[in-house]
């Protein structure tokens, strides 16, 4: 018989060297504790926690927290639902800011929350880190905390998910994972346009053309360093253009990945002549790439074709890096299914700490829709 505790802790450098041993997740790169440890140095406007469950004194999973301050206006930014609900919301969460605990990393798209060892229960822990979850909402520390939301999780995982309906969760979807799969033949750049059709291969091909003014490199450490504030500026152009943001990244945490993952946490930087106008950045991950958080000059994206180019140069990486594919994470969902990405649905859970104005919110939560757009085909039949 199974006797499942959880403890929570405050600092990945809290969690011992047996528990991390135990629970063998680093194979996952997203539950690394050098992953996770380069968010938590680099950003404390975040309160970061984690809940490692144990079977006895076994560590057998790994619940990733943040808890961040947000506004509703931000919330309901990109979310389709009647002027009724919104005033609704903003009645019932009239606070500002919003103080909400996210299970997930409120930077990445992705199940990037909870790690499970393979051989467990997980009806049984997800309820264990569901009531953890309420424990740790509780605390004086964390209070006022108005609203938990647990993210992001694919179509296959919802049976599991679906467990913290009976904890007073709601579902919620959000924008899709855009996911652009490589073919295994595809050996160069122009393998991949050859495979377009004729409208896409242009669009694709004039993106090229437009930006043929920009020099490209790869960063280094000691460009890291030396470009922090403009890399910094660029980004925050690019979040501010988003639909929607939880949290503004401090790129001291890409120094940080690039000294723990070496040539596989990549940065492409963009120049007209000295000047630092764009970057991509990506982590190779097994046999995937996963594009993280771009920046650019919006002054300059229409005239030197940016981002357009940015899309294509990630499809030239994964090439180079005969990987499988690229997941583009959300946002731009239109312009990245031009490039061949499809969408993958994600969902995520959540409630109000309160039961009372949980019940309040729940229907005003089920009608929620996201923003419609175009799914393009662009390759040959």
């Amino acid at each position: 018989m199974s006797q499942l505790t959880a403890r929570i802790f405050n600092s990945i450098n809290s969690i011992t060297e047996n528990d991390w041993v135990l629970l063998n997740c680093s194979s996952n790169i997203y539950f690394d504790p050098d992953f996770l440890k380069a968010f938590e140095a680099s950003n404390p406007n975040i309160s970061f926690k984690y809940i490692i469950i144990y079977d006895g004194k076994k560590a057998i999973g790994l619940a990733n927290i943040q808890i961040i301050s947000l506004g509703v206006d931000v919330i309901l930014k990109n979310i389709k639902i009647s002027n009724f609900a919104k005033k609704t919301f903003h009645f019932l969460l009239c606070k500002y800011p919003i103080k909400i605990l996210f299970c997930g990393n409120v930077f990445l798209s992705g199940e990037h929350g909870i790690f499970l060892n393979q051989s467990i229960n997980k009806y049984e822990v997800f309820s264990i880190i569901s009531k953890t979850i309420e424990t740790l909402s509780s605390l004086k520390e964390n209070r006022p905390l108005h609203a938990i939301f647990i993210k992001d999780f694919y179509q296959n995982s919802l049976k599991i998910s679906d467990h913290l309906l009976k904890y007073g969760y709601v579902k919620m979807p959000v924008e899709p994972n855009m996911i652009f799969k490589l073919n295994p033949n595809w050996k160069n750049f122009e393998d991949y346009t050859n495979d377009l059709k004729s409208k896409y291969r242009i669009k694709v091909n004039k993106a090229d053309k437009t930006s043929i003014e920009l020099t490209a490199r790869l960063f280094n450490e000691d460009d890291f360093k030396i470009y922090k504030d403009e890399l910094q500026q660029l980004y925050e152009n690019t979040i501010a253009n988003a639909n929607f943001n939880a949290q503004v990244l401090n790129l001291n945490t890409y120094i940080k990945l690039r000294a723990f993952y070496k040539d596989d946490f990549i940065v492409k930087a963009y120049f007209i002549e000295d000047k630092l106008i764009g970057f991509l950045s990506a982590l190779a991950n097994n046999n995937k790439l996963d594009a993280h958080f771009i920046g650019l000059d919006y002054e300059l994206n229409k005239t030197h074709a940016i981002y357009p180019r940015i899309l294509n140069d990630y499809v030239r990486l994964a090439i180079e890096k005969e990987v499988s594919q690229i997941n583009f994470g959300r946002t731009a969902s239109e312009i990245k299914s031009t490039i061949g990405a499809i969408p993958e649905n994600l969902v995520c859970y959540t409630r109000h700490r309160r039961n009372f104005i949980n019940r309040l919110l729940t229907p005003f939560i089920n009608q929620v829709k996201l923003k419609d757009f175009k799914q393009h085909s662009p390759f040959k039949v």
